[in-house]
């Protein structure tokens, strides 16, 4: 027998989507990171909507030193398995000097 909750038993809930950072290796939830990707045709560029092809890795949203720390200990090249441009690692400083 099932007991009476109150809530509707078929109720869908949206399920949590937790990755984590490679700079300060917490666990936050996807909405809150930058997702960095490498192509199928080897390129490495940042995916904003986090739905494009290609391997990835996350980055906090807005933290300099996050990106700096994943730079400095090269984990971005060792999650992507391949080295990283200095024009994308620019790019992805002026984003998290902005706060965006």
């Amino acid at each position: 027998m099932m007991e009476e909750t109150g809530e509707n038993i078929l109720e869908v809930r949206p399920r949590e989507r937790h990755r984590q950072c490679i700079g300060c290796r917490a666990l936050k939830d996807k909405a809150d990171l930058i997702r960095i990707i490498l192509t199928p045709v080897c390129r490495v560029e940042a995916d904003p909507s986090g739905k494009k092809n290609g391997r990835g890795a996350y980055l906090c949203k807005g933290s300099p030193a996050c990106l700096e720390t994943a730079l400095k200990k090269r984990a971005l090249e060792r999650a992507l398995k391949c080295p990283i441009p200095e024009d994308l690692a620019e790019s992805l400083r002026r984003e998290s000097e902005n706060g965006s």
